[in-house]
Protein backbone atom coordinates (compact mmCIF):
# COMPACT_ATOMS: atom_id res chain seq x y z
CA UNK A 1 0.00 0.00 0.00
CA UNK A 2 1.29 3.36 -0.54
CA UNK A 3 1.88 6.41 1.23
CA UNK A 4 -1.19 8.78 1.00
CA UNK A 5 1.33 11.78 1.76
CA UNK A 6 4.34 10.43 0.20
CA UNK A 7 6.27 13.42 0.28
CA UNK A 8 5.44 14.89 4.01
CA UNK A 9 6.16 11.17 5.57
CA UNK A 10 9.94 11.78 3.37
CA UNK A 11 10.37 15.14 5.17
CA UNK A 12 9.14 14.02 8.15
CA UNK A 13 11.40 11.23 8.45
CA UNK A 14 13.83 13.23 7.38
CA UNK A 15 13.68 15.86 9.81
CA UNK A 16 13.18 13.68 12.90
CA UNK A 17 16.31 11.61 12.10
CA UNK A 18 18.40 14.85 11.26
CA UNK A 19 17.58 15.79 14.68
CA UNK A 20 17.81 12.70 17.40
CA UNK A 21 21.28 10.56 18.25
CA UNK A 22 19.80 7.13 16.96
CA UNK A 23 18.28 7.80 14.26
CA UNK A 24 17.76 3.99 13.27
CA UNK A 25 15.11 3.92 15.78
CA UNK A 26 12.77 6.47 14.05
CA UNK A 27 9.22 5.62 12.49
CA UNK A 28 6.44 6.92 11.28
CA UNK A 29 2.87 4.93 11.28
CA UNK A 30 0.37 6.47 9.37
CA UNK A 31 -3.29 6.71 9.18
CA UNK A 32 -5.15 8.00 6.82
CA UNK A 33 -8.92 9.52 7.29
CA UNK A 34 -10.24 10.83 3.43
CA UNK A 35 -7.89 14.29 2.79
CA UNK A 36 -6.82 13.96 6.27
CA UNK A 37 -3.74 12.21 7.23
CA UNK A 38 -2.29 11.55 10.58
CA UNK A 39 1.75 10.59 11.52
CA UNK A 40 2.65 9.24 14.34
CA UNK A 41 6.16 9.48 15.35
CA UNK A 42 7.95 7.00 17.35
CA UNK A 43 11.40 8.02 18.28
CA UNK A 44 14.25 6.27 21.01
CA UNK A 45 12.53 7.33 24.52
CA UNK A 46 16.11 9.56 25.01
CA UNK A 47 15.12 11.33 21.85
CA UNK A 48 11.89 12.60 23.27
CA UNK A 49 13.49 15.64 24.53
CA UNK A 50 15.15 16.61 21.31
CA UNK A 51 12.32 16.10 19.28
CA UNK A 52 10.03 18.27 21.06
CA UNK A 53 12.44 20.83 22.13
CA UNK A 54 11.91 23.54 24.87
CA UNK A 55 8.40 24.30 25.21
CA UNK A 56 7.22 22.42 22.17
CA UNK A 57 9.27 24.71 19.35
CA UNK A 58 11.21 22.27 17.52
CA UNK A 59 8.08 19.98 17.60
CA UNK A 60 5.78 22.89 16.66
CA UNK A 61 8.66 23.83 13.39
CA UNK A 62 8.47 20.50 12.55
CA UNK A 63 4.63 20.41 12.44
CA UNK A 64 4.99 23.18 10.24
CA UNK A 65 6.95 21.89 7.50
CA UNK A 66 5.26 18.67 7.45
CA UNK A 67 2.03 20.89 6.81
CA UNK A 68 4.17 22.84 3.71
CA UNK A 69 5.32 19.62 2.13
CA UNK A 70 1.56 17.99 2.73
CA UNK A 71 0.14 20.38 0.56
CA UNK A 72 2.07 19.51 -2.34
CA UNK A 73 0.34 15.73 -1.66
CA UNK A 74 -2.75 17.69 -1.67
CA UNK A 75 -3.71 16.56 2.13
CA UNK A 76 -4.00 18.19 5.46
CA UNK A 77 -1.44 16.27 8.01
CA UNK A 78 -1.35 15.67 11.79
CA UNK A 79 1.91 15.09 13.26
CA UNK A 80 1.80 13.17 16.99
CA UNK A 81 4.94 12.11 18.89
CA UNK A 82 4.36 9.13 20.47
CA UNK A 83 6.22 7.51 23.15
Amino acid sequence: MTSPAPTAEAVLLHLCQSVVSEPEDVSIETTADGDRVRLDVTVNAEDMGRVIGRRGRVASAIRTVVGAAAAKDGVVTEVEFVE
